[in-house]
């Protein structure tokens, strides 16, 4: 949480790391290039802009968004690079962390922002 690192700006320039996401075709089909690129640190998923590109909005479960997830995965661990996706779904995350991810979100700061709001609001209406 900002605030809570002590000397945090004398240290973040060390702490800095770049990470592609591939929300394409284009990113899918490149991402060979991308994990190999000298000064990328890894790639990060987002399964619903990448469904979307692929022709399938709202199904990120579709079995050719999962098989361009799966091949995300592996070439990022062929090129010694860490792979990351958002998965709030338990299942899903757990299933992309046995595929090679190898960090997942399984939040977002809308998310939690809007769960607690939602929490907040319930408590008035008692």
């Amino acid at each position: 949480m900002f605030g809570t690192v002590p000397d945090y700006f004398a240290q973040s320039n060390k702490n800095i790391s770049i990470l592609v996401q591939i929300e394409s075709q284009t990113g899918v089909d490149n991402v060979e290039a991308i994990a190999a690129a000298e000064g990328v640190d890894g790639v990060f998923v987002g399964p619903s802009d990448l469904a979307a590109a692929l022709g399938h909005l709202g199904n990120a479960a579709h079995p050719e968004v999962q098989r361009a997830i799966q091949h995300i995965f592996a070439s990022a661990k062929k090129h010694g690079k860490p792979s990351g996706i958002l998965a709030p779904v338990e299942a899903d995350a757990r299933r992309y962390l046995e595929w090679g991810a190898t960090f997942v979100a399984v939040g977002s700061d809308l998310g939690v922002f809007r769960s607690a709001t939602q929490k907040l609001a319930d408590a008035f209406k008692k």
